[in-house]
């Protein structure tokens, strides 16, 4: 799926689109990644040569998809987007590569779920821009060799751990995203309000920033949750009196953590006793897949320190006892 082919998009995806920076320099946090990309890209247009593949990982929402197009954009090359659960095939893959022209940034999103027999053709096409491909049937089947542009691969993924290894060692460049500080979410707030000509308080922006989960995503889909409470009750203007009450009105308390966060540390520390618990029995307990809960629920709520990952399982720190007002006293007179 090509970036040029977005007519299926919803209204919110189009709206975090026209949100994204540009440049490097409109990018905020992330500031080591930022300064070696500077450096990589500066050193690949003096040789005149593509930039070394890349590859991005981290919880979801933190400009992975973002940073591939500021790739794309500060070398002056086109990018072609998809993802590893839309290349089924490898004739697919191959159409995709012998598409591309030279300099041209090829970016997977989701790039651990490449199907093998797709992902072992990446593996010529990234080290010599060459693929072979069979063609032909029965008696009549050959394989043949076709050469490819140069091109740079930047593939994304929230699963590290699930790439195999010939595919991780392929690339040349490997940056973990992390979450994003509080001031870095308030100044991107503030760069959203402008964006969309909306007045908002500095407390009120801040609140938000401590809201959104360390999340650039969170905090521009918060935002335009309570810019809607403006634009009804309050003629646009977002005060710090509006956004706490519309973020309350969502399940959102001011440390941020929404209605299933909660509903996690309840099952964790009233089910489970604060744990040590295995992943399956809090899933099953809470109603949620475990790749959600992996993926989407705790990877905020561990770099928080709610909780803990341990060997025997997950286990609840004070931290998120204090956050429900639950005594651990109370809880052992039960047991």
């Amino acid at each position: 799926m090509e970036r040029t082919t977005s007519a299926a998009l919803q209204s919110s995806d189009v709206e975090d689109r026209s949100l994204r920076p540009q440049y490097l320099a409109d990018f905020v946090a992330q500031q080591e990644t930022k300064e070696l990309l500077s450096i990589y890209i500066k050193a690949a247009k003096a040789r005149n040569e593509t930039i070394d593949h890349l590859l991005f990982y981290g919880p979801p929402g933190l400009g992975k998809t973002t940073l591939a197009n500021i790739v794309a954009n500060e070398m002056g090359v086109n990018i072609k987007i998809t993802s590893g659960p839309v290349i089924e095939k490898a004739a697919e893959l191959a159409a995709i590569l012998t598409s591309l022209k030279a300099g041209d940034i090829l970016f997977i999103d989701e790039i651990h779920r490449l199907p093998k027999i797709v992902e072992e053709v990446l593996y010529s096409a990234m080290e010599d821009y060459q693929i072979d491909i069979v063609i032909g049937t029965g008696d009549e089947t050959r394989s043949i060799r076709i050469d490819l542009e140069p091109f740079t691969l930047i593939g994304a993924t929230t699963r590290y751990g699930d790439l195999t290894a010939p595919l991780r060692e392929r690339f040349g460049i490997v940056r973990r995203l992390d979450f994003y500080k509080i001031p870095e979410l308030n100044e991107i707030i503030q760069r959203t309000s402008k964006l969309y000509n909306v007045e908002i308080a500095a407390d009120a922006a801040l609140l938000l920033a401590r809201c959104s989960r360390g999340t650039p995503r969170v905090a521009n889909r918060l935002f335009r949750r309570i810019r809607d409470f403006a634009e009804v009750l309050n003629k646009g203007v977002i005060t710090l009196e509006l956004t706490r009450n519309a973020l309350i009105k969502q399940g959102v308390n001011i440390s941020g953590l929404d209605e299933i966060d909660r509903h996690y540390l309840e099952a964790l520390i009233l089910k489970f006793n604060g744990g040590p618990v295995g992943l399956n029995n809090i899933a099953t307990s809470i109603g949620e897949e475990e790749i959600t809960i992996s993926e989407a629920i705790e990877p905020y709520l561990i770099q928080e320190g709610y909780v803990e990952r341990t060997k025997s399982g997950r286990l609840a720190t004070k931290k998120a006892w204090d956050e429900l007002n639950i005594k651990e006293s109370l809880i052992n007179k039960k047991k």
